[in-house]
């Protein structure tokens, strides 16, 4: 199939809305086989993805290969019209691997070295694991090369989701190796990562170590950096080895990977460019119980949002089905109609397939109470009934979905990796660039503004704003970008710390922002410094006593948020700073629109605005609070509106087009039916509204899908 470039906008080049779930015959008696593929048949399942676990079973031992299982259940499967995707089994290396090579298990930070009984704890940096991982991959794709009824593949599973550092002899000798390819000699390194500082120079590449914790104090933010981007790289490397391997014998598969988590994996480099699309696993209950990011429906729009950046459209292989736990903890359970609403959430934010996690849940394990479509008594219930309705639905418009991408006119920027880890690297105890992202796109998900996250190098001329959350690695050609954006009618905003470093994490030797965007805001920073968080007790944040234990003295002194309180005035109301304050100087031609309020910054810029050609950039010289944002969506300062007004707290609306009709996608996600105004013009094709007065109601966890012919 076609890969066309990655940009958020990109539509995926499939010739069906994959639907299904991950399918383990491997786990129950072959006499079930057939009754669950009339079920899946039945339910409108046309794929099921298998495979992901099972190394041991095709190759029980080295050189041993033993693929009748599975030829078997695929044959079941495609008697029935059902087509099966393969997975690389690479996060499970079976047991002879481990004994036979332990040169491959992960080594933590303190020296223990991963053992048998889990998953991912193969080191994907071993150059022996790679050797195998092309062996298995090798043998499973010439063996399936004919096969009519395999037609895709998916590497690995959710790679660094469970662990994605190590500290083995092996990652340190390709680390060493890594840097020496990118320096080339050890005084360009130690240039880069500013080896005069603490005396941290080498004298040869052979005396670099791996970034350990308690070294005993903290690294070089530089050489903390460039070990995430090797692992980052080697990750890219070895799912490489089997996209190669995958499409030398076979060009007509497809190749995506699922992700679980955002690990130590660059989207927009090579690891992206392999793939066709990317796949990411959608557990909404299972992030809101982690990061309590302000409820399951929002943080399901947050993290759709955030993995279309890298990409553009996706599919889904693993969505929540039910109630999921592993023996360390369990997330909350869908209620009836939530899991197809969640299912039509993904979807409505860029899913172009989507799979119930899974078929059937397993009866031993560390996932025995994740729950499937099917129960464990083998009873299809409302599960396998919401299953199969969304995917009857699905497959009954496919024809309107594929092709369309998701409408955004507020983008948050977002998918660059060097900005996500030089982050990591310095925090300082201030928000991360996400952290504060979510607080606007929480807001505007609130208002109902068509919201997501984009990289710079994609196409922003569809934007009407563009926000950019504390990037401190700015790219000059970046610059040229969001000027021709602006130029154009654009709003950039960008925030306080933007553009403050470069790519070794060195700090610029002009006053911020750097890499031009100082020219381009007309403001320069004179002065910064740190406030307290809303509710904080006092500036600083949890530092680890390393001698006594506990927390340093110093985080328990009795000072309250109140004697470090910045105020300040922006558009005839008063705030409160969070975080940091920034002292501007504004060039000639930039304008305040917001002043400090409090102590020394008195009557000082804190918002400014420049306008240029028919657009304007907007500088913050703070950090996103709640009421912020909302005043900035308040405000028209943006220019963005809701894409449906007068809608109720608790239905979500997103847009997916394309040149010849809108699909308006309204959804709620309460546990009571909703009224709803006057609506875009439309034909509903899922019949979950009904007139209401002058306007309609939407049934609890009700959805519809307006087709707006343009």
């Amino acid at each position: 199939m076609a890969r066309n470039p990655l940009s958020v906008w990109r539509p995926l080049s499939l010739d069906r809305f994959l639907l299904g779930a991950p399918h383990y015959p491997e786990h129950v008696d072959e006499s079930y086989w057939v009754r669950d593929a009339e079920r899946m048949a039945k339910a409108g399942v046309n794929t099921v993805r298998m495979g992901e676990f099972a190394w041991h079973l095709w190759e029980p031992r080295e050189g041993l290969f033993d693929f009748d299982l599975f030829d078997r259940a695929i044959a079941v499967l495609a008697d029935h019209g059902i087509n099966t995707i393969l997975c690389t089994p690479t996060a499970t290396p079976p047991r002879w691997l481990s004994q036979n090579y332990p040169e491959i298990l992960r080594v933590d930070a303190n020296g223990r070295v991963a053992g048998h009984g889990s998953r991912q704890h193969g080191d994907t940096t071993s150059p022996t694991l790679r050797a195998h991982s092309r062996r298995i991959t090798r043998a499973l794709a010439t063996h399936y090369r004919d096969n009519p009824a395999v037609i895709g593949w998916q590497t690995d599973n959710e790679l660094n989701t469970s662990a994605s550092e190590s500290y083995s002899p092996s990652c340190a000798r390709e680390f060493r190796k890594w840097c020496a390819a990118r320096y080339g000699t050890i005084q360009t390194l130690n240039r880069a990562w500013g080896g005069d500082f603490w005396a941290l120079a080498y004298d040869d590449f052979g005396q670099i170590d791996l970034p350990r914790d308690m070294a005993p104090t903290f690294l070089s933010p530089g050489h903390v950096q460039d070990y995430h981007r090797f692992l980052a790289d080697a990750t890219a490397a070895f799912q490489h080895d089997q996209v190669v391997i995958l499409r030398e014998t076979n060009p007509d598969w497809f190749v995506f990977h699922n992700l679980g988590n955002l690990g130590d994996i660059d989207f927009r480099g090579t690891f992206g460019q392999d793939l066709d699309f990317i796949g990411f696993d959608i557990y909404p209950m299972l992030y809101d119980e982690f990061r309590r990011t302000g409820g399951i429906a929002a943080t399901q729009a947050l993290h759709l949002d955030q993995c279309r950046a890298y990409s553009g459209n996706f599919i889904v292989p693993e969505q929540a089905s039910g109630f999921g736990a592993q023996p360390g903890f369990s997330t909350m359970t869908p209620e009836p109609g939530e899991m197809r609403r969640m299912a039509m959430t993904s979807v409505a934010r860029g899913a172009d397939g989507v799979m119930f996690f899974r078929w059937r849940p397993a009866h031993y394990g560390a996932e025995i109470y994740w729950m499937g479509v099917i129960d464990h008594d083998d009873v299809p219930r409302r599960r396998y009934d919401e299953a199969s309705q969304f995917f009857h639905e699905m497959t009954a418009h496919k024809g309107d979905i594929l092709g369309t991408h998701v409408r955004m006119d507020l983008g948050i920027a977002g998918a660059d990796f060097d900005n996500q880890e030089a982050y990591k690297t310095y925090a300082m105890g201030l928000p991360s660039p996400l952290e504060d992202a979510t607080i606007l796109h929480r807001a505007a998900y609130r208002a109902h503004v068509a919201c997501g996250f984009i990289h710079p190098e994609d196409d922003l001329s569809r934007l009407k704003a563009l926000y950019v959350p504390h990037w401190v690695m700015w790219k000059p050609e970046w610059t040229a970008r969001v000027t021709a954006f602006v130029e154009a009618g654009g709003t950039l905003i960008l925030s306080a710390m933007t553009g403050t470093r470069d790519s070794d994490n060195h700090i610029h030797r002009v006053l911020a922002p750097g890499a031009g965007l100082s020219a381009l805001a007309g403001v320069q920073v004179e002065e910064f410094g740190r406030l307290a968080g809303p509710g904080a007790s006092g500036l600083f944040p949890p530092w680890p006593d390393r001698v006594n234990g506990g927390y340093h003295p110093a985080a328990r002194l009795p000072a309250t948020s109140a004697d470090r309180a910045y105020s300040f005035t922006f558009g005839n109301r008063d705030f409160r700073a969070a975080h940091l304050y920034e002292k501007l100087i504004l060039a000639p031609g930039t304008e305040a629109i917001g002043t400090w309020s409090h102590r020394f910054l008195t009557g000082t810029p804190v918002a400014t605005r420049r306008r240029q050609g028919l657009g304007q950039v907007i500088y913050l010289g703070t950090y996103m609070t709640e009421e912020l944002a909302q005043h900035l969506l308040d405000s028209d300062l943006m220019g963005v509106a809701p894409l449906i007004p007068g809608l109720p707290q608790g239905v979500e609306v997103s847009c997916r087009q394309t040149e010849g009709h809108r699909l308006w996608f309204i959804l709620n996600t309460t546990e009571m039916p909703q009224t709803l105004p006057a609506l875009p013009a439309g034909e509903p094709l899922l019949g979950d509204i009904r007139p209401h007065g002058a306007g309609f109601t939407l049934p609890a966890h009700g959805c519809e899908i307006l087709r707006e012919r343009l």
